[in-house]
């Protein structure tokens, strides 16, 4: 059986993410999450599962366009 964990403000998902709540903003803004069902445009939640994805996912930089691996 699968654990539940209940949906995450920005704030607890950059906790879980050891990143900075702009930085959750920031991977909204470019499509690596998605708030979760139910939440307010004002107050979005997110999946823990869908948060740590987007940790391991490949990065862009300003400068460079190319994806680059997070370490």
């Amino acid at each position: 059986m699968a654990a539940y964990f209940p949906p995450l403000t920005a704030r607890e998902a950059a906790l879980l993410a050891g990143v900075q709540p702009a930085t959750i903003r920031d991977w909204r803004r470019r499509g690596l999450i998605e708030p979760t069902r139910g939440s307010t445009p004002h107050r979005p939640l997110y999946l823990a599962a869908d948060v740590l994805e987007a940790v391991k996912a490949p990065k862009t930089t300003r400068g460079n366009q190319r994806a680059t691996v997070a370490a």
